[in-house]
């Protein structure tokens, strides 16, 4: 009985695809690059021609982008743009603006009550959580470090 489950193991292992990491890792790279690249540009822009301060120009920044990750999520297009950059696409806060607006598209069906706000958080909670509770403790260590 081992050997036909080993032999299947073999069998399934010679069957799955190999993932090519190096081709994968520059992918992310430069989508990832990409898009910071966008973001610069998008601040650099708003700093200049509209004469705001860093903090105002960065603060512009963040909504702009959070927009263009929503509207290219509502369009379909940011999960093509994923399944080709993989953490490229996830990392920059576009990509945190798909794991908000992918899952309440996806449950609009069920209403705006349980369908959209009950399950918007699905994949953005435990990160939204595990964040602040570790940024709440790093604040106390580092409060008790420098009092």
């Amino acid at each position: 009985m081992s050997n036909k489950k080993e032999s299947y193991r073999r069998l399934v292992e010679s069957k799955n695809p190999r993932p090519n990491y190096f081709k994968n890792s520059l992918w992310a790279f430069f989508v990832g690059g990409i898009i910071c690249i966008l973001g610069q540009f998008i601040h650099e822009t708003i700093e200049s021609r509209f004469d705001l301060s860093h903090l105002d120009a960065t603060n512009v920044t963040i909504l702009v982008m959070i927009f263009i990750g929503s509207l290219l999520t509502g369009l379909g297009i940011y999960d093509n743009i994923g399944k080709r950059a993989g953490a490229g696409s996830i990392i920059p806060i576009t990509g945190f603006a798909n794991s908000i607006v992918a899952p309440a598209m996806e449950f609009k069906k069920e209403g705006y009550v349980f369908g959209v706000a009950s399950r918007m958080f699905i994949l953005a909670g435990p990160v939204l959580v595990y964040g602040i509770t570790s940024s709440v403790l790093v604040g106390i260590i580092y409060y008790f470090i420098n009092k």
